[in-house]
């Protein structure tokens, strides 16, 4: 059996380490044919031959437009090419790493393992886990068409990686994929807007968490997390109680928030700064422009935004007393965006000027906000590198 892997990054390497040497491996950054240290081969893309592979199977974010997913006669995801055992999928647009993570914490004495998109390949799960709770981005879903799961919890959906689907419509099919091959005797728990769609599913709606926790006999009063976490903890709850009948409070109030998201420390002056590094679409940092709409912000925006139109981030800045901070590849945009809504932008362009800029305006009533509403890959490796530069560059302020 052959298989053909196009892209080398995490869950590909994962797959080729389990099946070497069947692998043959394809990359743009590939120059010369080559092996890797397990011995499948490294190709660059002209080399493919769809032909000879039994298995196409493409990196989450290996985009429909390439030539090689073009030329694919057995195009599979990594979620179809494994034998899944009972599984929990988690999407949406925001909140899905730590739902995930909530479930994890809730279920993990149970056995069960998390894995997906947050970071932990199918190849190197359990596969005698008796449950794999599976945080699945909209990339992996394109490319799925077989597999389901027993649980799937659908966080709200809203405009993201409208480059890489071509539309808002495309993105928001993908997520709603699942629904399509659930086999009876499933759950979905879905936004309202969904909740007649098509589906052997039993189908739960929800219009926020309060509403959810209602319909599942959660005593959300209960429940020590604030938004915009909350409806992770409901939905986790939701989750446990509909596989083993069980509701922990006590053990979802011991959770705790991951880094980079709404992560609050201050300054050698006792200013207030936000880590929201994590907010890489608008409406994460929609999120966080509530919680601290009582307050002057100074916020940093900009980075990829994947081709998302910013008009509704501005509009909800309109009655804000805020000022900008525009670093990024949408630097510009950023800044003609603030000119529509006559607030005062800066042209900072990196990360480093920003701070340092924002470090000249702040006082003791300011809250210096890092929530981008983009991701960080035209500057930065990850969002993490640009979350610990900003809390860095923040704790070297004199």
């Amino acid at each position: 059996m052959i298989i053909s892997l196009f892209g080398y990054g995490v869950t590909n390497k994962a797959i080729a380490k389990a099946f070497a040497p069947n692998c043959f491996i394809y990359d743009d950054k590939f120059t010369a044919s080559s092996q890797d240290e397990f011995g499948n081969k490294l190709l660059v893309c002209a080399e493919y031959d769809a032909d000879i592979s039994d298995a196409d199977i493409p990196s989450p974010g290996f985009p429909p437009r390439h030539a090689l997913i073009k030329k694919a006669k057995h195009l599979i995801s990594e979620y179809d090419f494994f034998s899944l055992p009972p599984s929990v999928w988690i999407s949406g647009t925001n909140g899905k790493t730590t739902t995930t993570q909530m479930l994890k914490h809730l279920l993990g004495s149970r056995g069960a393992v998390e894995g997906g998109n947050i970071g932990n390949p199918l190849a190197n799960l359990d596969k005698n886990a008796p449950l794999w709770i599976l945080e699945t981005s909209s990339f992996t879903l394109h490319y799925t068409n077989r597999a389901a799961p027993e649980v799937y919890l659908l966080l709200p959906i809203r405009p993201d990686h409208i480059s890489w689907h071509g539309s808002f419509e495309e993105y928001e099919k993908a997520k709603l994929k699942p629904l399509l091959s659930m086999r009876e005797g499933s759950v979905a728990i879905v936004p309202n807007e969904y909740i007649k769609l098509k589906s052997n599913a039993t189908l739960i709606g929800y219009e926020n968490s309060a509403d959810l926790a209602q319909k599942m006999d959660i005593d959300i009063s209960k429940i020590a997390i604030k938004e915009p976490f909350l409806l992770d903890a409901v939905l986790a709850l939701a989750a446990a109680k509909i596989l083993f009948d069980e509701v922990d409070i006590e053990k979802i109030n011991a959770f705790k928030i991951d880094h980079h998201k709404l992560e609050e420390f201050k300054d050698v002056k006792g200013r207030l700064w936000v880590n929201d590094t994590k907010g890489t679409n608008i409406d994460a940092t929609i999120e966080a422009l509530k919680r601290y709409k009582n307050e002057r912000i100074l916020i940093v925006l900009g980075g990829d935004d994947k081709g998302v139109d910013l008009t509704r981030l501005f509009d909800e800045m309109k009655n804000l007393n805020i000022e900008i901070f525009a670093i990024g590849s949408n630097c510009q945009k950023v800044l003609d965006f603030s000119k529509t809504i006559d607030k005062i932008a800066h042209k900072c362009e990196v990360l480093s000027n920003a701070v340092a800029l924002m470090d000249k305006k702040m006082d003791s009533k300011s809250v210096g906000l890092l929530s981008p509403a983009a991701a960080s890959l035209d500057q930065f490796s990850s969002y993490i590198e640009r979350g610990e530069l900003f809390m860095s560059l923040v704790r070297g302020l004199k």
